[in-house]
């Protein structure tokens, strides 16, 4: 009888314990949905600030560090996301960037191997309008209490731009130095017999990169985010490919326009730098062409016409951006409250 009421102590003791460690775990599962579990779909509009760097035929992916931050400009966007799941969101995001390249600054202190650009001594900038639809990877799941976040991006965007370049110095000039759009002028010709057709102002790229966030707080968060745009042209620069014979120029109806463009077309005759016409190229010249000090580098160039090559750095290749952003986003509330009729 002892034994059997030993064995019954026992099943009693097991059965609470089962029960005990039952109610535990719905305990601990209704408070993790209520902290974490539980995801509601929401929204953030949010607006950025930060840089943005140009890679393409001034500035190549082969000298990495010095096309990045020589030419770095601007950018600044707004944004809506949707937060679908912990994992996925949408954005649709409007962005403008400026981007710049200048041969002068590119390679005034590079190697002899970078002489041919410094002597074509082209620069550009060009205000990209663009429109993204990215999709949104998080690396850690998106809960109401969690505050840090990594994640990954992808889609694709449209954009607009239109490159233009600085005129040289002239002293008789009304407005010196003023920017000019390119590309009505056909600088390698294009738009006429034996040419390319001129290049579309409006284009689509890949934006692929990454970001991370911080939840400030119930409404606030603040990241950072960084992103390349694969684009589809090679004239965000006007640059892509031959130096067009002077004749195709001057037989432009509007011989003014004529004469810029063959201008804008070929800078190397120029004695200073283009873009600002500040620095002297003259000694540097004189170094890349192996000239002496009596040779006037100009002069040189000018009856021997060959040494400058190809225009175009690699028409292959087509021109790509790079966005730094700092970015700030309020989280919506997932409903409006109305206030009470009277």
């Amino acid at each position: 009888m002892p034994e059997k009421m030993k064995v019954i102590r026992g099943l009693h003791v097991l059965r609470f314990a089962v029960l005990s460690v039952a109610i535990i775990h719905i305990i601990q599962s209704q408070s993790f949905a209520q902290g974490y579990g539980r995801f509601m779909p929401y929204s953030t509009v949010g607006a950025g600030l930060g840089t943005a760097s140009y890679y393409g035929d001034m500035a190549p992916y082969r000298r990495v560090i010095a096309s990045t931050f020589r030419s770095m400009r601007f950018n600044i966007s707004g944004e809506y996301t949707r937060h679908f799941s912990p994992r996925f969101a949408g954005r649709v995001s409007l962005t403008w960037a400026r981007l710049a390249g200048d041969d002068y600054t590119q390679n005034k202190s590079g190697s002899a191997a970078n002489h041919n650009f410094f002597i074509r001594n082209l620069h550009f900038r060009n205000d990209v309008k663009e429109l993204a639809l990215t999709g949104i990877l998080n690396l850690v799941p998106d809960q109401p209490k969690s505050r840090f976040n990594a994640y990954f991006f992808g889609g694709i965007a449209f954009f607009a731009h239109n490159p233009k370049a600085r005129l040289p110095v002239d002293e008789t000039a009304i407005e010196k130095q003023k920017w000019v759009a390119l590309r009505p002028l056909g600088t390698e010709g294009q738009g006429h017999e034996g040419y390319d057709k001129p290049y579309s102002l409006v284009k689509f790229a890949i934006p692929l990169g990454f970001g991370i966030s911080y939840k400030i707080n119930d409404r606030f968060k603040i990241g950072g985010e960084v992103g390349m745009r694969f684009t589809t042209s090679d004239y965000l620069d006007d640059v892509s490919k031959n130096y067009p014979a002077s004749a195709v120029f001057l037989s432009d109806n509007a011989a003014e326009n004529g004469q810029i463009a063959q201008t804008m077309s070929n800078r190397s005759l120029e004695r200073y730098e283009a873009r600002r016409a500040q620095g002297d190229r003259t000694d540097i010249l004189r170094k890349y062409l192996n000239l002496d000090a009596n040779t006037d580098p100009i002069e040189y160039l000018r009856a021997n016409p060959n040494v400058l090559g190809v225009r175009g750095d690699s028409p292959k290749k087509n021109d790509s951006y790079l966005l730094g952003t700092i970015k700030v986003a309020y989280i919506l509330p997932y409903t409006v409250k109305c206030p009470p009729l009277k």
